[in-house]
């Protein structure tokens, strides 16, 4: 009866909004739900500029105790070289304390140098290599600002003089590439040195790496992205026909890993970009921003056209790293060509041979070339710009629809609640196939939701293996758990434990469950609300408010029921959201699926394994443990979010069904999740030009809902994401109020009134409502999130040895409490030490939990029974 009338009311909602999905889609013209956007990433700004009015080029250039350090450098202060003019190097040093302030002068290096390459590394500037007229050095140090003057500390030199290269900054180890090797030089070098700065100073020593593939070079733009190092452009050397040096200029680029130490090559660049401004600018976590360069369109006119040279490429071009694309990101500022002529130095044409670095919060290129022969004085600061976007109308309109739904879910169901058997259970009145879906949709979170298709456009189809670690563990958990706990008739899973153990393992249970619960509830709101925040312009601190204070309301109105049944309205929406992104995807792109899905197996993209015996790495070993234990045992045998769905049914019959559909759907709806993280990495290879960057990689499925799904759909599955992370919240937040009424107060005051325990599951559950959501909105607000991250690493060791318990009260009949004990604590000291000491990948920590406190716990009982046996 109840099944038939919530189809029934189901469907009338689904149709209706099925209805209006439909119409949307076919309405290619419907209102769109992102405002236009520019191509400018960046917001220029000028600091201060160099107290020399002729500027240099090549200087280092660094931050040193929070102030901006220029050194050296070189220019033609008479006037330019084909008026006969000489080109001077220079041994001043300038620094810059604050971004209003005035230069401070007086200081100089050991020599007058320019050229060489200049990062910032733990308060010092580290200068390396360089060279004037007559030679190139090989010399490195470090530029210290004391705060009164400029202190000098040697570094090893380099294997050979160098100048005209390009380095960047990993962690502590400094990476130099190409250059040249003295003036006179015939050819370019393809060098490839590292130095380890964290090293104690008398060890260390610059080491010789395999270099990239392609030419020798001069004068190539590098940067660091996803800790990978890319090399690009830069000049070839080589004599010509008049028997003179010439240059080939590149557009070839390269990616090279430090931990594999392997160089691949990447999508050559739209055009030649040597020497332009170095490092290129990493721009959230996959793009990086290459600031103009020289094409060498007017390199070999220079003499030709004096004055008259119109200066260097404005373009500025963005690189993705997963894609593999290029597209134009807007255009370095420009003055116009009369103002030149009135005064050499005082345009902003873009700069080469100049230095890149971060000072203060923003971009800093100190002066620099501006044409040949021509330097600047000026000072250009860049910051990214936020682009505003519009979530639109019609969107709000679905989200706050789909928001009200959810609230009216929960007042249904408050007529019901006349005790903790209601509030917990549901009276055990929930149908099979809802509380599977429940099932499915608690354990698909927000964050599970944005990851996978995220996870499936950056790499593979790994992810897919742990999904099915449920088909594996659902006989175990049907046949020998669910019996248990069903004929104990238990409220919570750790009665369980009580009854087979005693209450102290009991406690243990509600302690681990407890703290892991509390501990997670705001990352679980934090994440999506930010990922929805950078993709459709809502503010976080709305996302979180939304998301945190409705679920504490019809969590508390309706209890179980309400969160049942709210997960059961996320799972069909967001499965649909999938469904609808997928055919939009694939109806985008050129091709059929089959040439799509070759494409894809050419690069890798449907990998479901790496073969390897690395037990630090998703190794496949690694991978099929993770799914067995982290993802399936532990979840499915001792969470007790999972465990109240299965116990809300009318008996173990249809309890086993909605264990049977929870599995049942984990790898069909895991491949419609990758496909449409594989099919998102065709559309924007496809459409680099409509991928914006993103600070996390999960934004990415946000962000084409947001901005490629017509109008109304995409608010409908944005509003799905809300409540898969309202989900999250209710869950954790109803089944410890269960946990601490149940485990603790009933426990212990087993006579009070059942309305009294009904209220007391109730204030606990608006108590934890308002603090995970304050939690969330305090980390949004702060930069202390890794230190949550840090501490759920923790308390996610505990699993494993929970899941260890109730292994031990399953299929241990002889195993005694104070085994159990022991097993436990030995279980925890391990997990902190291989957590805190070794580099074993987390997915093995639940397969070290369960065997260390299973076997640990064993041991001792045969221990004993051994005593025991002796002395009788």
């Amino acid at each position: 009866m109840y099944t038939l009338y919530y189809l029934r009311e189901f469907r009338n909602c689904f149709t209706l909004v099925g209805t209006f999905v439909a119409l949307m889609a076919i309405w290619p013209n419907a209102i769109s739900g992102a405002s236009a956007e520019s191509r400018d990433l960046m917001q220029w700004t000028e600091l201060p500029a160099l107290p020399n009015p002729t500027g240099f080029a090549g200087p280092f250039v660094g931050v040193s105790n929070d102030a901006l350090v220029v050194a050296g450098g070189a220019n033609f202060p008479g006037g330019p070289p084909w008026d006969g003019f000489p080109k001077i190097w220079h041994d001043d040093v300038f620094v810059l304390t604050d971004t209003q302030g005035t230069w401070r002068t007086g200081f100089t290096l050991p020599r007058p140098i320019a050229c060489g390459v200049s990062v910032t590394w733990d308060g010092y500037v580290v200068c390396i290599g360089g060279g004037d007229q007559a030679q190139h050095y090989s010399e490195a140090f470090l530029l210290h600002w004391t705060g009164q003057t400029i202190e000098t500390i040697p570094l090893p030199p380099l294997p050979r003089p160098c100048a005209f290269g390009a380095g960047v900054l990993v962690g502590d180890t400094v990476y130099v590439a190409g250059g040249q090797e003295s003036p006179s030089s015939q050819g370019a070098m393809r060098n490839f040195w590292a130095l380890d700065l964290s090293v104690p100073s008398g060890q260390r020593h610059w080491e010789e790496l395999a270099s990239w593939p392609g030419e020798a070079r001069i004068l190539p733009v590098m940067a660091v992205q996803e800790g990978d190092i890319f090399l690009i452009s830069g000049a070839r050397l080589y004599r010509g026909p008049d028997n003179q040096i010439t240059r080939e200029f590149l557009t070839d680029g390269y990616r090279y890993n430090p931990q594999t130490e392997q160089w691949r090559r990447i999508a050559d660049a739209p055009r030649p970009i040597v020497a332009a401004p170095n490092p290129g600018i990493p721009v959230g976590h996959a793009h990086i921003l290459l600031l103009s360069g020289d094409d060498g369109s007017h390199f070999f006119e220079a003499e030709k056209l004096k004055d008259r040279h119109p200066g260097f490429g404005a373009e500025l071009h963005l690189y993705h790293t997963i894609t593999d694309t290029w597209t134009h990101a807007g255009h370095f500022p420009k003055d116009a060509p009369s103002d030149l002529g009135l005064q050499r130095n005082a345009g902003l044409w873009p700069p080469v041979t100049a230095t890149c670095t971060i000072w203060k919060g923003q971009y800093v290129i100190p002066t620099g070339e501006i044409r040949p022969g021509v330097r600047t004085p000026k000072v250009m600061a860049a910051r990214r710009i936020e682009t505003a976007r519009n979530f639109g109308l019609v969107n709000w309109i679905f989200l706050v629809v789909y928001l009200m739904a959810l609230i009216a879910i929960g007042v249904k169901f408050a007529r019901r609640e006349k005790s903790t058997d209601d509030f917990f259970l549901a009276g055990r009145r929930i149908p099979w196939w809802a509380a599977g879906l429940s099932i499915f949709g608690t354990q698909l979170s927000a964050i599970t939701y944005l990851a996978m298709p995220a996870r499936a456009f950056a790499t593979n189809w790994l992810p897919l293996v742990m999904n099915m670690g449920i088909l594996a563990i659902a006989p175990l958990v049907v046949y020998m758990y669910l019996p248990r706990f069903r004929q104990q008739n238990v409220t919570t899973a750790y009665e369980y434990l009580e009854q087979r153990f005693d209450v102290s393992i009991r406690l243990l249970g509600s302690f681990a469950f407890v703290t892991f619960q509390l501990g997670r509830m705001g990352i679980v709101v934090l994440l999506p609300a930010l990922a929805l925040s950078a993709v459709t312009g809502i503010n976080v601190f709305v996302c979180i408010a939304l998301m945190g204070l409705l679920s504490t309301l019809y969590t508390v109105l309706g209890g179980i029921e309400a969160v049942i049944w709210t997960d059961v309205l996320q799972s069909v929406v967001l499965i649909g959201g999938a469904l609808a992104a997928l055919v939009i995807v694939i109806s985008r792109l050129e091709g059929s699926v089959g040439e799509l899905v070759f494409k894809g197996l050419e690069q890798g993209k449907f990998s479901l394994a790496h073969l390897s015996w690395d037990w630090t790495s998703e190794a496949l070993v690694v991978v099929i443990l993770g799914a067995l234990f982290t993802n399936a045992l532990i979840p499915y045998t001792t969470d007790q979010a999972v465990i109240q769905r299965y116990l809300s049914t009318p008996d173990e019959k249809q309890a086993a069904k909605a264990i049977w559909t929870n599995a049942a759907m984990a790898v069909p709806v895991g491949v419609l999740f990758l496909s449409v993280g594989t099919g998102l990495y065709f559309f924007y290879r496809a459409n680099p030009d409509q991928l914006a960057p993103l600070d996390k990689a999960d934004q990415i499925f946000a962000l084409f809902i947001a901005r490629e799904m017509p109008a109304g759909l995409a608010g409908l599955v944005i509003a799905g994401v809300f409540a898969a992370a309202m989900s999250s919240l209710d869950s954790s937040m109803h089944s410890i109020a269960t946990v601490v009424t149940t485990d603790i107060v009933r426990r212990f005051r087993s006579n009070l009134p059942e309305a009294t325990y009904l209220r007391i599951a109730r204030v606990l559950t608006v108590i934890l409502g308002v603090s995970g959501t304050v939690a969330a909105l305090f980390m949004a607000s702060s930069d202390i999130r890794f230190l949550w991250d840090f501490f759920l690493g923790i308390m996610g060791l505990l699993g494993g040895t929970l899941a260890g318990l109730f292994a031990l009260g399953i299929f241990v009949p002889r195993v005694r409490t104070r085994h159990v004990w022991i097993g436990a604590l030995a279980s925890i000291g391990i997990l902190l030490y291989v957590r805190l000491q070794t580099n074993l990948h987390s997915l093995l920590y639940g397969t070290i939990g369960v065997l260390v406190c299973c076997g640990v716990s064993f041991l001792c009982s045969f221990l004993s029974r051994s005593n025991s046996a002796s002395h009788a």
